[in-house]
C-alpha cells in the first residue's frame, strides 16, 4: 500500500469513529426522553375503576356512596346516548353520498355539547359526594375526577376474552 492509501483509509476511519461517536451520544441523550414517553403511554389511566375505588372505602360508607354515584350515571345517561346518535349520525352523513358539511359540524357541536353537559353533571355529583367523606375516605375516592378515558384492569382481560362489538 503506498502512504496515500493509507492516509485515505485513516480519514475514512477516523470519519466513520467520529460518526460512531455521535450515534452514540445521541442515542445515549435521547434514550432517557424516549423511555419516558414510552412509559406514559403505558401507564394505566387510574389505579383502578370507580366501583373499585369505591370498595376501598369504609363499608357503613360504601353503599352510601355507590347508590348515589349510579343514580348520577343514570341522570346523565341520555346525554351521553344523545352524545353518541349525533357522533355516529354525523358519521353516515359524512360517508354518504349527500355529504352536508354544514349539517355534520352542528351534529359534531350538538354531540360535544351534550358529552360536555353529562361530564358536568358527573363531575358535580362526585364533588358534592367527596364532601360528604371523611379526609381518608376522600382521598381514596378523589381519583374519580380524573379524566384520562376507559380502565384497563390487567389481568382481567385474558379471562374475558375480547371486547364486545360496538
Amino acid at each position: 500500500m503506498t502512504s496515500q492509501t493509507l492516509k485515505i483509509a485513516l480519514a475514512a476511519s477516523v470519519a466513520l469513529n467520529l460518526f460512531a461517536i455521535a450515534a452514540g451520544a445521541t442515542l445515549f441523550v435521547t434514550r432517557a426522553e424516549v423511555e419516558k414517553r414510552v412509559e406514559a403511554q403505558h401507564r394505566p389511566p387510574r389505579s383502578g375503576s370507580p366501583m373499585l375505588l369505591i370498595g376501598q372505602l369504609d363499608p357503613a360508607v360504601r353503599d352510601r356512596v355507590r347508590d348515589t354515584l349510579r343514580a348520577s350515571a343514570l341522570q346523565v345517561r341520555p346525554d351521553f346516548e344523545e352524545a353518541r346518535q349525533k357522533r355516529r349520525e354525523a358519521v353516515r352523513i359524512a360517508s354518504s353520498d349527500t355529504f352536508d358539511s354544514a349539517r355534520i359540524t352542528t351534529l359534531l357541536a350538538q354531540s360535544r355539547e351534550a358529552e360536555l353537559r353529562g361530564r358536568a353533571r358527573l363531575e358535580v355529583d362526585a364533588v358534592a359526594v367527596l364532601a360528604t367523606l371523611e379526609p381518608d375516605d376522600r382521598k381514596a375516592l378523589s381519583e374519580i375526577l380524573t379524566r384520562r378515558g376507559r380502565v384497563v384492569v390487567r389481568g382481567d382481560n385474558e379471562k374475558k376474552g375480547p371486547p364486545p362489538p360496538r
